[in-house]
C-alpha cells in the first residue's frame, strides 16, 4: 500500500551543468502529472512521463527540473549585409553633419540589431545522459517516500478494521437476544389483553412480522462480507484506493440500515463507534493510491 503523498530533491553537478529534480505530489482521484521543464528540453518531456506513468496510478505529482549551464550554447553568426548597411547609413549620417567617417566605431555598428546573431544549440541527448540517471534515482526516492506513508496509513487503516470487525461480530451475538426480546414483548402484550386465551399461533405471526420489520441478520452477513472484501484490497491489491472508496459506501449503507432498525441503546452505542471507524479509514482511504 503507498500513499499518494511524497516528495524527492536529487542534484548533480558537472564543469559542464547542474541539474536538479524535485518530485511532489499530493491526493487525487487520477493521476494528475505536470513536469516542468527548461523550453529548450521540452522534447524530454515524454520519455519522463512514461516513467513516471510506469511507476504510479494515482496522485497529483508535479516534477520540476531546473539546468544550470556553465558553459556557453550559443553560437553566434554575422549578417555582413546588414553591417555593411547599416555603416553606409551611419557613414551618411556623418557626412551630412560635417563629421569624419573615420568616428564611426566597430562597436557602434555591431551593435545594431541583426548584425550579430546569437543561436542557441542545445544537443537534447547530451541533457538527456546527464539527467536520465538523476531522474531515476529521485523517482525511486519518491516512491520509498510514499511506501513508508503507505506502511503508516496501513497499520492504522487495520487497526480501524479491526474494530470494524468487532462492532459486527457484536451485531451478530445480539441478532438473537433481539429476535427473544420481540418473541417476549408480543406474547407478554397477548397475555395482558387475552390472558390464558392467547392464541400462541397469532403470537407466532405477529412475531415473525415484527423480526422481518426489525431482523439485521442480511445486514451483518453483507457487512461482514464487505470487511473482508475490504481487508483483501489493503493485503492483495497495490494500488486498493479507489475499490477502497466503493467499499466504505456499501458499509456505510450496512451500518445505516442496522441503526435505523434497532431497539437497543447497547446496539445504538456500537452503531456510533462503526461509524466512526469506518469514517476514519474512508478519510484515510483518500491518501491511499
Amino acid at each position: 500500500m503507498n500513499s499518494m503523498t511524497g516528495y524527492a530533491f536529487k542534484e548533480s553537478a558537472s564543469e559542464q551543468m547542474n541539474i536538479s529534480v524535485e518530485i511532489k505530489s499530493v491526493n487525487s482521484r487520477y493521476l494528475d502529472l505536470t513536469i516542468n521543464l527548461p523550453p529548450y528540453l521540452n522534447k524530454l518531456e515524454n520519455r519522463l512521463r512514461a516513467l513516471v506513468m510506469q511507476k504510479i496510478q494515482r496522485g497529483k505529482v508535479d516534477i520540476y527540473i531546473k539546468v544550470k549551464n556553465f558553459t556557453s550554447c550559443e553560437t553566434v553568426t554575422a549578417d555582413v549585409e546588414a553591417a555593411k548597411a547599416f555603416y553606409s547609413a551611419l557613414k551618411n549620417v556623418a557626412e551630412a553633419i560635417g563629421k569624419s567617417t573615420e568616428d564611426i566605431p566597430l562597436s557602434l555598428v555591431i551593435a545594431q540589431n541583426g548584425v550579430l546573431i546569437a543561436e542557441p544549440q542545445y544537443d537534447v541527448e547530451k541533457y538527456w545522459k546527464n539527467l536520465e540517471p538523476l531522474f531515476a534515482d529521485a523517482l525511486e526516492n519518491f516512491l520509498a517516500d510514499r511506501r513508508r506513508e503507505g506502511e503508516n496509513l496501513a497499520k492504522d487503516l487495520f487497526e480501524k478494521l479491526a474494530k470494524l470487525d468487532e462492532c459486527a461480530a457484536f451485531f451478530k451475538n445480539w441478532q438473537p437476544k433481539m429476535e427473544g426480546f420481540f418473541k417476549d414483548l408480543i406474547t407478554r402484550k397477548f397475555n395482558e389483553l387475552l390472558g390464558d386465551g392467547a392464541d400462541q399461533q397469532r403470537i407466532m405471526t405477529e412475531t415473525a412480522a415484527m423480526l422481518v420489520k426489525y431482523t439485521i441478520n442480511e445486514e451483518i452477513v453483507r457487512l461482514q462480507s464487505h470487511l473482508q472484501a475490504l481487508r483483501n484490497e489493503m493485503t492483495q491489491n497495490p494500488v486498493p484506493g479507489k475499490k477502497m472508496d466503493f467499499l466504505c459506501q456499501e458499509i456505510n449503507r450496512e451500518i445505516n440500515t442496522i441503526g435505523s432498525k434497532n431497539q437497543f441503546t447497547e446496539v445504538a452505542a456500537m452503531v456510533i463507534t462503526a461509524k466512526d471507524s469506518l469514517e476514519n479509514i474512508r478519510e484515510q482511504a483518500r491518501n491511499v493510491e
